[in-house]
């Protein structure tokens, strides 16, 4: 089921959370929509579910024009964050609640709900009550009743944003497993870049009611359209182009724009040479097979590398040494304001 949205425009109030919006995807696609809080993605979500009423602008499924139908005509499936599961119901009959109000035959919703136990990998569980179950068991119960009615389309609303850090990476895996067995078409909001990035085979990076790129996690990571995109992907250093120019082997910048920079493309020697730049090492951060470095430069800049556990065993890095460094990889954004700093993600 293909997704397409033209030209979305919404407001509330004097706040506008859609910016003239448009995104196409793909049958079966999985896309991740990406961005910082007030972005505009939960609205556009929303706006596809039904749930919300664009001022302007059309949405299509599969050629047909829903932007005014009623949400039970979109055949979505929509999961939110708090589950909102009933919880007076046990599992099965959650799962069977959509089929039954669509007046399914008992033996149909029988076989559907035991087909659904089955891929979320709770057939024992199926007598047990929402209060019953871990928070990842009732999330997969959500996402089984969304899938209940086979939907055209699944959305997902920060579906995993009020569990722990352990099971939101199980559920990622096996949400990922889940729809490469059912294919349907799915798009999940998230402020987490990990989650976006492990999860979808396209990420739309949203900002301020607008899309500033669409593209794989890795098109996004190495070729970023602008500042916001790289910082949004990733931990960014940034540094005026008269700071960094001597030691830097990327982008050369036409003008007095920043500099921007990942950690993990900071090169650090023990011994000087022409193309190096002197450092104090500051506080380090172990985090296992990454290790983060706090780097001061000789005119107050502070920078963050990262190491792997080898890269740092072998250089014996302590506190307030003297480093030397160099980078492998820059990039420089001709539209960026000569005043912009790092993005906090």
């Amino acid at each position: 089921m293909t997704i397409q949205v033209n030209h979305l425009v919404k407001r509330f109030g004097n706040f506008l959370a859609l910016d003239d919006v448009s995104l196409s995807v793909k049958t079966g696609g999985l896309v991740a929509l990406l961005g910082p809080s007030g972005s505009g993605k939960s609205t556009l979500l929303r706006s596809i579910a039904g749930l919300e009423q664009p001022d302007s602008g059309e949405i299509y499924l599969e050629n047909g024009d829903v932007t005014h139908a009623k949400v039970q005509e979109r055949r979505v499936g929509f999961v939110f964050q708090h589950y909102a599961l009933f919880k007076h119901l046990t599992v099965r009959q959650n799962i069977a609640f959509p089929l039954q109000i669509a007046r399914r035959p008992k033996n149909y919703v029988r076989q559907r709900v035991g087909e659904l136990l089955d891929l979320i990998k709770l057939e024992g569980l199926g007598d047990r009550y929402p209060a019953q179950l871990s928070g990842g068991q009732r999330q997969r119960v959500a996402l089984a009743r969304a899938l209940a009615v086979e939907p055209r389309v699944l959305l997902l609303d920060e579906p995993f944003g009020a569990l722990d850090a352990n099971v939101r990476h199980d559920l990622r895996v096996w949400l990922r497993r889940l729809h490469d067995e059912v294919h349907v078409t799915t798009l999940i909001v998230t402020h987490d870049r990990e989650e976006a990035m492990e999860i979808a085979d396209t990420i739309v990076v949203m900002n301020q009611g607008r899309i500033e790129q669409v593209g794989s996690p890795q098109s996004l990571y190495d070729q970023p359209k602008n500042p916001f995109v790289m910082g949004f992907l990733g931990p960014v250093n940034v540094l005026a182009s008269d700071r960094i120019t001597p030691i830097s082997n990327g982008d050369r910048p036409l003008r007095n724009e920043p500099v921007l920079f990942r950690p993990h493309d900071i090169q650090i020697s023990l011994e000087p040479d022409v193309n190096t730049h002197p450092a104090v090492v500051g506080r380090i951060i172990y985090m296992g097979w990454d290790v983060q470095v706090e780097l001061s430069l000789a005119d107050g800049n502070i920078i963050q590398a990262t190491l792997n556990s080898d890269e740092f065993r072998s250089l014996g890095l302590t506190g307030k040494q003297k480093v030397y460094l160099s980078l492998k990889q820059t990039k420089t954004f001709a539209d960026a304001p000569t005043n912009y700093s790092k993005t906090h993600v």
